[in-house]
């Protein structure tokens, strides 16, 4: 949100790299300690989109919905609180509704359980 809004990005443009970049993040930050653990690439790979996507989802669909719903956030600027306000309101909201996913996921050995099985500590 903040790098489309910044760039002047239609509504349309900023939502796709939001999710893009939240997407990509995600993943590299259950990828990389996998892959420093040695774990092989493929399987590094594997765990990480098993271990993400449903979470990353559920929080980009309520994220971007929130800041789309609420009357101009997306049009305001990096200096409005309108923008900030909304965007700390609709990541709130994103984590609240994967927290139970994710739960539901963990105790039943998916989700993030799959990374955390296989990160050395």
């Amino acid at each position: 949100m903040i790098l489309g809004t910044a760039w002047g990005l239609s509504n349309g443009a900023t939502v796709a790299l939001s999710v893009l970049l939240a997407f990509a993040f995600g993943y590299t930050f259950t990828f990389l300690p996998l892959l420093r653990s040695g774990m092989a690439l493929r399987s590094a790979l594997a765990v990480a989109f098993a271990a993400d996507t449903a979470s990353i989802t559920l929080m980009e669909i309520v994220d971007n919905a929130i800041m789309l719903v609420i009357p101009g956030a997306m049009g305001a600027g990096l200096d409005e609180v309108l923008f900030w306000g909304s965007l700390a309101l609709s990541l709130v909201l994103a984590g609240a509704a994967a927290f139970p996913l994710n739960r539901f996921l963990i105790q039943r050995g998916q989700g993030h359980a799959l990374a955390h099985a296989e990160h050395s500590h």
